[in-house]
């Protein structure tokens, strides 16, 4: 089904091409090297979210769901992933995203935070009823300048077990050098 087969990126930092789009975009550029993706910065729906309406939220969240991989990235705000996210997500009903392969991305300031991606952005994504196979990809904002290394390590690490969860997914002898 071809519409499993698209990467959407859900960037839930409050600004506009942030530190945070830019390595959710490399990370899933480096999954699907040869896939079309859709980046979706939460920044530019900010203002609609908190409404009774939403109707570009709404079309936005039907593009999430129908993603053949998602990756959902937000930035580590007092020990939590964004309220942006939150607020965007609450527009989704049970099982909203049943189908669909996601990996969460964290960028924390320190070490210590990088726990929230297991800790928090992963059920909340189970929760709405997405497959999520590997652990996150969770960098400092020291790692964003050279993203090389927390890359080859995920991979190391995840590859596989993506590559059997989402057709897309190339398994580590196909990236190798």
């Amino acid at each position: 089904m071809a519409e499993r087969e698209s990467v959407v990126v859900l960037v839930g930092n409050p600004r506009p091409r942030s530190r945070t789009t830019a390595a959710a975009e490399t990370l899933a550029e480096h999954l699907a090297p040869d896939g079309d993706i859709t980046v979706v910065e939460l920044s530019r729906l900010a203002g609609e979210l908190l409404t009774a309406d939403h109707p570009h939220a709404d079309r936005v969240a039907r593009t999430v769901a129908q993603a053949g991989l998602l990756v959902v990235a937000t930035p580590v705000y007092k020990a939590s992933y964004t309220g942006l996210l939150k607020a965007f997500v609450d527009l989704f009903g049970p099982a909203a995203l049943r189908g669909v392969v996601a990996v969460p991305l964290v960028v924390s300031a320190s070490p210590a935070h990088q726990h929230v991606g297991e800790t928090h952005v992963r059920p909340l994504l189970v929760e709405l009823g997405a497959s999520v196979p590997t652990g996150a990809f969770a960098v400092t904002e020291s790692q964003l300048a050279d993203l090389g290394p927390a890359l080859a390590a995920w991979d190391e690490a995840w590859r596989p077990a993506l590559a059997a969860a989402w057709p897309g997914a190339r398994t580590l002898a196909e990236v190798a050098p």
